[in-house]
C-alpha cells in the first residue's frame, strides 16, 4: 500500500545518534493509524551506520551515496524516493516525542491551506529551542545589526520570534530544517531544494518559494521533537562557520541581487564593530564578566574578518 507519510533522513556520521533517532521514530509511531516509510540517505558515512540499519532497522530504505553531497542534494535524493502524501524532512540529531508525527499529519489534514508545518523543538534538557525565524532581507540585516530587533522583539517592523515561547499555533516565515512536514503537492508546485546551497539556508530559500506560491507555514506546538543540534558536525567548526555565512550571502544574492548583498555586507560589518565595542566596554568595566566578554569579542572579530573578506578560508572574497 502507498504510505500516507514518508520520513526522509540524511546521515553522514554519528552512529549512536542515528540509532537513537530511528528508535524514537518506531517507538513513537506504534499507534499512528496509517502506513509510513523511512528513507535514510547515507552520505558516505564510515561509522557503520549501513550495517547497523541492516541488522536493527531492516524496514528502513537506505540509499547509499558514492560521493559526499550537501544537505539539499541529499534531501532531494530522499524526497524523490518518497511515496507518501506527506513528507517529513528530518535530521538524524533528533528524538521524536509521543504522537509528534500524528499531530503534524492531523494538522495538515485539518488545514488544507498550510503547505508546511514544523513541531516545537526542545533541547536535550527540555528547554525551548528557537526554531522559527523571519526571512532574511536587506532591511532585516539592518534592524538586527542596529540591535533594533533585540530592543523591540514584539514590534511588527523590527521584531522577530525571540520573545515567543513557541506555545501557540502561529503563522511563521520559516522553520529550521531539522524537522518539517510538507505536502507532496507543495513540492510538486515549487520544486525541490536548491542544490546551490551546500549547507544552511536551503530550507529558508525553499520556504520563501513556498510562501510566494501562496501556501501558509505554521508551527504546531503540540508536536514536540528534541533537537540535539549539530552534534554530528563537531570538529568542522571552521567549515560550519564559513558555510553558514556563505549560504547567507547566496540567499540574499538570489532574492535581492547585488544591491541587497551590498547592504547585507555593510550591515554585518557595522554590526560586528558595534558588538566588539560593546563587549570591549564590558571587559573593561565588569571584571566578573571578562571571560564571557573575551569570548564574544573573539566571535565578532571572526565575523568582522569574514565579512571584510579575510577568512577563515576564503571568506567573503570567494564569492
Amino acid at each position: 500500500m502507498t504510505p500516507k507519510l514518508s520520513i526522509s533522513i540524511v546521515h553522514h556520521q554519528g552512529l549512536q545518534m542515528l540509532h537513537d533517532c530511528l528508535r524514537s521514530i518506531y517507538e513513537n509511531t506504534t499507534d499512528l493509524g496509517f502506513d509510513f516509510e523511512v528513507i535514510v540517505v547515507d552520505n558516505v558515512s564510515t561509522d557503520g551506520a549501513v550495517d547497523m540499519m541492516a541488522k536493527e532497522f531492516a524496514q528502513v530504505q537506505v540509499i547509499r551515496n558514492t560521493e559526499r553531497h550537501g544537505f539539499g542534494h541529499n534531501q532531494n535524493t530522499g524526497i524523490k524516493a518518497c511515496k507518501g502524501e506527506y513528507i517529513f524532512v528530518y535530521n538524524d540529531d533528533t528524538l521524536l516525542h509521543k504522537n509528534a508525527l500524528r499531530i503534524l499529519c492531523d494538522f495538515l489534514d485539518q488545514n488544507p491551506q498550510v503547505g508546511l508545518v514544523g513541531p516545537r523543538l526542545v533541547n536535550a534538557d527540555g528547554s525551548l529551542q528557537m526554531s522559527c525565524y523571519k526571512f532574511p532581507a536587506p532591511a532585516r540585516y539592518i534592524w538586527e545589526n542596529l540591535l533594533l530587533s533585540a530592543a523591540f522583539p514584539d514590534s511588527t517592523i523590527f521584531g522577530d520570534y525571540r520573545s515567543w515561547q513557541h506555545d501557540t499555533v502561529r503563522e511563521v516565515d520559516f522553520v529550521i530544517g531539522a524537522a518539517m512536514l510538507v505536502r507532496r503537492a507543495v513540492i510538486e508546485q515549487v520544486g525541490l531544494f536548491d542544490e546551490r546551497f551546500f549547507m544552511y539556508a536551503e530550507e529558508t530559500d525553499w520556504q520563501i518559494r513556498i510562501k510566494k506560491a501562496g501556501w501558509h507555514i505554521k508551527l504546531c506546538p503540540d508536536s514536540v521533537v528534541t533537537h540535539l543540534g549539530g552534534q554530528s558536525s563537531e570538529g568542522t567548526k571552521d567549515r560550519q562557520f564559513c558555510e553558514f555565512n556563505t549560504s547567507a550571502v547566496k540567499l540574499i544574492q538570489k532574492h535581492y541581487g547585488a544591491f541587497g548583498t551590498l547592504v547585507q555586507r555593510l550591515a554585518m560589518i557595522f554590526g560586528s564593530i558595534i558588538r566588539i565595542s560593546i563587549w570591549s566596554l564590558v571587559f573593561v568595566i565588569k571584571p566578573a564578566k571578562r571571560q564571557n566578554a573575551e569570548k564574544n569579542i573573539k566571535t565578532w572579530i571572526r565575523l568582522l574578518k569574514w565579512w571584510c573578506g579575510f577568512g577563515p578560508h576564503e571568506g567573503l572574497s570567494s564569492l
